[in-house]
């Protein structure tokens, strides 16, 4: 995996993955930042978000269950001093599907956090994670 970050001006840069993606980063104000971008860290925590529901999805859809939505809410606490790592990361999913199986909803989310997403693995060495979720009926169609 490659990517390159080039520096805009003031506080702003422009990341490039290695797929071919860009996105903005910005800092706040007070640092010399626009405002025009995510912060660093924000792509950190989106990055985990994005990982473990991509985890889910997949997994819900091999165990055949049928998931019409998946959203994961975050919510994170970091270190006072620095560097200001991740300590608390809360992930919240509210899945929506028909006749979805609850059980079958907790061991993805489990086998997630435990075994596939690198990302949440990796943000654990630092921070307590730790996840809920909540199964919405939609009918079927």
């Amino acid at each position: 995996m490659k990517g390159r970050v080039k520096w805009v001006d003031g506080m702003s840069f422009i990341g490039e993955s290695g797929s071919g993606h860009a996105v903005v980063m910005d800092g706040p104000p007070e640092f010399g930042g626009r405002n025009i971008g995510l912060r660093p860290m924000e792509m950190v925590l989106l990055g985990l978000g994005g990982c473990t529901a991509f985890d889910v999805v997949n997994i819900l859809k091999k165990k055949r269950q049928s998931i019409v939505d998946c959203v994961a809410e975050l919510a994170a606490e970091r270190a006072e001093a620095e560097p200001k790592v991740f300590t608390k990361i809360h992930v919240h999913f509210i899945v929506k599907g028909h006749k979805l199986d609850p059980q079958a909803v907790k061991k993805a989310i489990e086998l997630s956090a435990e075994k596939y997403c690198s990302a949440s693995i990796m943000l654990a060495k630092t921070a307590t994670i730790t996840h809920d979720f909540e199964v919405i009926e939609v009918p079927a169609g």
